[in-house]
């Protein structure tokens, strides 16, 4: 049974490292996407800027006699981003922050970009790529693949539509009383913490459960109200239908067949460390008859006289021992040692 289980434990030890060791390279696989990802993002910014300054001076230059870019294949769309850029790269979840202290309703105050301090209601925060989207601010055209088009019967190639924008470049606006005079106005805060207590929110609903805080001043920061929208579908399940108790606990029986803990646990797994009582008693009975047949070894003429010797020694050794386990020292030995340091004081006064 003792080998049972370590084997039992060396496998799930090596299983942890196995996992751990998945993990890791899940992380880095990770890391690794979004860095090409945001590479290339970043290679379709610097293409279009280089692309526009050498319109713009060739448009300078050339004057009247300038090419007109928007016609041709182009025409319909020229100026319009592709889809791609909109999107960014999510970010790993081992890197991502651990709280989002924005959320839909939120008025925020753009610190970069064209639309450089301007004030906007935020639309929607998306946690994996830690970008936010604010109402009518950011606007681009965004170039629409004519498939899509087809698809949402739309005749357009290009729609206008709000560029994420990091949530670093942003700032939360909260209105706050000044304490002199009772007035009320906006205060741009400039870092904002995340704490306790924590708060449990409705299904659907998509403000954090956290509680938000200005740095420093230990003010709290309130959530906008969020109101679940919900509407009924003919294949929702009824309320009644699922408050109805349909099994009541008792300890006269499990609450489900002991196949199906089986099933769920696999008791032919080599991890397991639960075992049948029965098959738990024929292993300790192994283990017993093993031990058995092991001392039965021993009872030889000479590993019986063996052990008679060995047991005299240990006694002998036990004798020589003191009340505090230090060895005594016998008579010869001390009176060598005593004729030796006789004979070296003797060399030294000579």
């Amino acid at each position: 049974m003792e080998r049972v289980i370590r084997r039992a434990m060396v496998a799930r030890n090596q299983a942890k490292r196995k996992a751990r060791i998945a993990a890791k390279k899940q992380q880095h696989e990770e890391l690794r996407d979004m860095l090409r990802s945001q590479f290339q993002l970043n290679r379709l910014k610097i293409d279009a800027e280089r692309e526009e300054k050498k319109n713009r001076w060739e448009d300078w230059m050339r004057g009247p006699l300038a090419p007109k870019r928007d016609a041709g294949v182009q025409a319909s769309h020229y100026g319009a981003i592709t889809p791609m850029a909109v999107q960014p790269p999510k970010i790993p979840k081992h890197l991502r922050r651990q709280y989002i202290n924005i959320a839909p309703g939120d008025r925020v105050c753009l610190m970069k970009g064209k639309d450089k301090g301007k004030i906007g209601e935020v639309v929607s925060v998306d946690e994996e790529t830690e970008h936010v989207t604010v109402k009518d601010l950011n606007m681009v055209d965004v170039h629409i693949p004519p498939w899509l088009n087809e698809e949402y019967g739309s005749k357009r190639p290009f729609n206008a539509m709000e560029l994420p924008i990091p949530i670093d470049d942003v700032r939360l606006v909260v209105p706050l009383e000044d304490p002199a005079t009772g007035t009320v106005r906006d205060v741009i805060v400039e870092k904002v913490t995340a704490g306790g207590p924590f708060i449990e929110r409705p299904y659907g609903s998509r403000i954090p459960k956290h509680t938000r805080y200005i740095a420093g001043e230990n003010i709290e920061i309130p959530w906008p109200a969020d109101k679940p929208n919900f509407k009924d579908e003919e294949w929702d399940t009824l309320r009644m239908e699922v408050e109805t108790p349909t099994w009541v606990p008792s300890l006269q029986y499990a609450p489900f067949e002991s196949s199906i803990l089986d099933e769920l646990r696999n008791k032919y797994s080599k991890y397991r460390i639960r075992h049948d009582p029965e098959w738990a008693e024929a292993k300790r009975l192994e283990d017993l008859k093993e031990e058995y047949r092991r001392s039965r070894t021993l009872l030889t003429p000479r590993t019986e006289w063996l052990a008679q010797k060995r047991a005299q020694a240990a006694e002998e050794r036990r004798k020589k021992l003191d009340k505090d386990g230090n060895y005594i020292m016998d008579d010869k030995t001390a009176d060598f040692i005593a004729n030796f340091m006789k004979s070296k004081g003797k060399a030294t006064e000579g």
